[in-house]
């Protein structure tokens, strides 16, 4: 049986405490840890006893470290009065609750330290230097050292035989580098790699820590084509023996791309929308095409690397989803999951679940269990979902020989409910013309058809009122269109989707100018709501950090325009 978790407005689980701000499972699934206003509890998972608490107050993060013997606490650097170092990232021991040792860590960004799959050593970066500590022996503070100018990010592989890869941005015309060195030899990388256009990167290990797979992203694309810059995949072998960049044959920025389990396969999805899904293999040659023109822009292995998932439920896209069967390459099944804004495979690799949780949405939250046949087996609805995850177990538990066929579906408090499907958004009308009732002929398709007027004839007042509906749905249509789809979110990105009204007889007669500084003035509008919830202690996505980022540039761009 899959246990999952859920975190309300208040959470559940023997009653732990009301005003939850996150919670985590260890990685075997042993613990659960929550972070209340007041302290941090940590629970048996199975069991539900409290194994220990930290009498630490407003923690906003926590994590486990990979055996689940320790536990990291993250809150907001404060100024003390007495002019003292704020440590606010601290390491305790799980069974005990003590505290090990602690650190000024400011960025919320990549606040955890990174452990070594066996908790031997755990590191951390700083300016020009990664330390590492010995777990064991803690009270002798940095037991080694790895020092490089300009480090600007770094990973440390999983497998047994650790390894770590350190990203060197461009600079001076000097190219980006990434290298991999061996935990006990820093003097000689193992392998490294040099390329151009690469402000900043992802890194992502297969979970054997042979191969590294380098996603390269700039800031801003020089050929215009792309508001997210211009991104490019590298596959590194960890013995040196091999390097290259993965060669995509579509024009577009790379959505996703995901480790299959076995560590020897991984999927891309990549180009403009609609986009397209290929697998590789672990030296980067094409072995399946999941087709071209799909929407997609997220892809998931289930834990035994029998079926792949691919599913758009983020950003902008309609939240369908493909089944594939790993072996036979064929398509098991197609799902829809408006809105979702998370999606996991359970441990058993049996089913799927997706959420739509708040903030990003703040209505029809809840979650749906599917199977992976495309069956709904649950549907619950709840006023405010902020998180949800299933209790991690071991696939050694769960080995997947055969395909179970889909359960009966029982009458019962258990059993899915209906939701009327979602109706489809008509093209903007103006106030007087909702007044006097909206004209059955306008209508907006799905993939962005020009609205189809009807063969009736119409009077020329009702023709009058369409003409001015249809130039009015348009305007809002440009103002609103992204440039491109956004590409890779680890989990998720958040669409702003309101819409200003505008009047119908001026809507029509704005000059560019005028149209641009409208624009304009809503993104910073849209800035200033994010500063706000990011002030009151909200948890922004990355995305949404990157727009906040680009204020100063609206706002000169703004100036200029107001001062011509």
């Amino acid at each position: 049986m899959c246990v999952f978790f859920i975190l309300f407005l208040q959470i559940t689980f023997n009653s732990p405490g009301s005003n939850v701000k996150t919670f985590q499972y260890s990685k075997d699934g042993e613990y659960l840890g929550c972070a209340l206003p007041e302290s941090v509890k940590i629970f048996d998972a199975e069991t539900a006893q409290l194994v220990s608490e930290i009498p630490k107050k407003q923690i906003v993060e926590i994590g486990f470290s990979p055996k689940g013997t320790y536990i990291s606490t993250w809150e907001r650097p404060v100024k003390s009065a007495d002019g003292s170092v704020h440590k606010n990232l601290i390491i305790w021991e799980v069974i005990t609750g003590k505290q090990l040792i602690s650190f000024t860590q400011k960025s919320q960004n990549n606040w955890n330290v990174q452990w070594t799959e066996d908790e031997m050593y755990f590191s951390r970066m700083v300016t020009g230097e990664v330390h590492f500590y010995d777990s064991k022996r803690l009270d002798e503070g940095i037991t080694n050292k790895l020092r490089l100018e300009n480090i600007g990010d770094f990973s440390i592989s999983p497998g047994k035989s650790a390894s770590i890869a350190v990203f060197i941005p461009e600079k001076n015309a000097a190219p980006a580098i990434v290298r991999i060195y061996s935990i006990a030899n820093f003097k000689v990388p193992l392998a490294q790699k040099t390329f151009y256009k690469a402000d900043k990167i992802q890194m992502k290990w297969n979970d054997s820590g042979t191969n590294l797979l380098v996603l390269t992203q700039t800031d801003v694309d020089k050929t215009n084509k792309s508001y997210y810059g211009e991104t490019n995949l590298f596959l590194l072998s960890v013995t040196g023996s091999y390097d290259c960049r993965v060669m995509l044959d579509k024009e577009g920025p790379i959505h996703d791309v995901t480790w299959g389990p076995s560590s020897k396969e991984f999927v891309v999805i990549y180009g403009y929308m609609p986009a397209k899904a290929t697998l590789f293999d672990h030296r980067a040659n094409p072995i399946h095409e999941f087709g071209t023109g799909i929407f997609r822009n997220t892809v998931r292995f289930n834990p035994q690397g029998r079926y792949i998932l691919s599913l758009s439920g983020f950003g902008n896209l309609k939240g369908e989803m493909d089944i594939w069967d790993r072996k036979t390459l064929k398509k098991i099944a197609e799902i829809e999951a408006p809105n979702s804004s998370e999606s996991s495979w359970s441990p058993d690799g049996i089913y799927i679940m997706t959420a739509i949780l708040s903030p990003r949405l703040r209505v029809d939250n809840g979650y749906k269990i599917w199977h992976y046949t495309g069956s709904l087996v649950h549907n619950q609805n709840i006023d405010e979902l902020l998180q949800i995850q299933w209790r991690p177990t071991s696939v050694e538990f769960y080995p997947l020989a055969d395909l179970p066929p889909a359960p009966e579906i029982t009458k019962g408090l258990a059993s899915p409910t209906k939701t009327a499907p979602a109706t489809k958004a008509g093209a903007y009308l103006p106030p007087h013309a909702r007044a006097r009732g909206a004209p059955s002929a306008v209508k907006v398709h799905e993939n962005g058809a020009k609205p189809v007027g009807s063969k009736n004839k119409k009077k020329p007042k009702q023709k009058k009122e369409e003409e001015v509906a249809k130039e009015t749905a348009k305007v809002d249509e440009t103002e609103n269109k992204d440039p491109t789809s956004p590409i890779i979110s680890n989990g998720i990105n958040n669409i702003n989707n309101s819409v200003d009204t505008v009047k119908s007889d001026s809507a029509s007669q704005l000059s560019e100018k005028d149209k641009k500084i409208r624009n304009l003035t809503k993104k910073l509008r849209q800035i200033d709501e994010l500063k706000e919830r990011q002030k009151n202690g909200d948890k922004l996505e990355q995305t949404q950090i990157k727009k906040i980022e680009t204020e100063a540039t609206l706002r000169k761009e703004l100036d200029r325009l107001n001062l011509q």
